[in-house]
């Protein structure tokens, strides 16, 4: 397998030669196990730690290798290595850590588009879609709607589903499918391009394992029994892991996601609600926030029924949560920064002794 194969570009390289990496051996990180990395090479997979050097200078869970990062290293065995730099990604998929504002859990790196998954039958719910694609908007990565188990519904249920869709997202492709019938699996093989990388994004239970296992033709993901109560078979993806497709295309399989906390996202909300964001420079007071204050333009549109009630909802609902988040994002960094300074006086004492 090449480089290219893998997703490496013209970019990459470029890094690896300014920062004088040529003893070092590129790969890709395909999987992550608390802290430990499996990284795939030209010349095979390896188990691999970082340096303790980027352990104790590492700031946040950004400064760590995850899945779909393109790093250094040096291989000692058959099997085993160790990472010393992380080359400079060119999209990071995160989200709120669950029960840990401030906190980021990194999902995937370097990938150029996402397969928004939702389950036709019980897991359909605009408001998430839109959650996810602000975080998409937010991270540099193209967003693909897929709509998944078709063969749930009747034809008519399937209309009504995809035209609440185009009401409410615009210029987003989506797909149709079954896991069961195959229908819609040709078109998404055709989106899927040789040496681009993908991830899957969804709820637990709406089918992403199996899509995985159909698109790669490998058992490669397990999946659960279907619930009774639920008509849901149930997601036992623990971990990331990047797999390489026969196509040609890399796929990042996820655990479902019952929380999807944005972070990080004011672009993100300009690209998703920007009809909202358009009209509120039009608003009579410029910190408008577009709830009781006179000459909103938004409360206006919103009246008139120029743009939906529940996505305006929404919008108002994540931008609370951004604030908040950002709030405590500064509150973090307040303390990293003391610990920064803890760590350079620490240093420095050393080395006088």
């Amino acid at each position: 397998m090449t480089l290219e194969e893998l997703g490496y570009n013209e970019k990459f390289e470029a890094f690896r030669i300014e920062q004088k990496l040529n003893d070092f051996e590129p790969g890709r990180i395909i999987a992550e196990h608390k802290e430990r990395f499996t990284v795939k090479t030209m010349q095979g997979e390896y188990e691999a730690e970082i340096t303790g050097n980027m352990r104790f200078s590492a700031l946040s869970r950004e400064d760590f290798p995850a899945v779909g990062d393109w790093v250094a290293l040096t291989t000692f065995d058959s099997d085993s290595a160790i990472i010393h730099r992380i080359f400079p990604r060119f999209s990071i998929i995160k989200r709120q850590a669950v029960g840990h504002f401030g906190e980021i859990q990194m999902i995937a790196t370097n990938i150029d588009f996402a397969f928004l998954i939702q389950a036709a039958d019980r897991d359909f719910n605009i408001n998430r879609l839109e959650r996810y694609l602000t975080i998409c908007y937010s991270s540099n990565v193209s967003p693909i709607i897929v709509l998944n188990k078709i063969d749930l519904i009747d034809e008519q249920r399937l209309d009504e589903l995809l035209e609440s869709i185009k009401l409410r997202i615009k210029d987003v492709p989506v797909i149709a499918l079954s896991n069961e019938t195959q229908n819609g699996y040709e078109t998404i093989r055709k989106t899927i391009e040789k040496g681009k990388t993908y991830c899957m994004l969804g709820s637990s239970g709406v089918g992403k394992s199996t899509l995985l296992n159909n698109l790669s033709g490998r058992n490669i993901m397990k999946t659960d029994l279907i619930s009774q109560s639920t008509s849901k078979g149930r997601h036992i993806t623990s971990h990331r892991e990047l797999i390489i497709l026969e196509s040609g295309g890399i796929l990042v399989d996820n655990p479902g996601m019952r929380e999807v906390g944005i972070a990080d996202t004011a672009y993100g909300l300009e690209t998703t609600f920007d009809k909202i964001i358009s009209l509120s420079h039009n608003c009579k007071f410029k910190d408008c926030t577009h709830t009781t204050e006179t000459g909103c333009s938004v409360l206006e549109a919103v009246e008139k029924g120029e743009i939906e009630k529940s996505t305006f909802e929404n919008y108002l609902r994540l931008e609370r949560e951004k604030a908040h988040f950002e709030s405590t994002v500064e509150e973090r960094r307040k303390k990293d920064k003391e610990f920064g300074k803890m760590q350079k006086k620490y240093k420095k004492d050393i080395g006088k002794k």
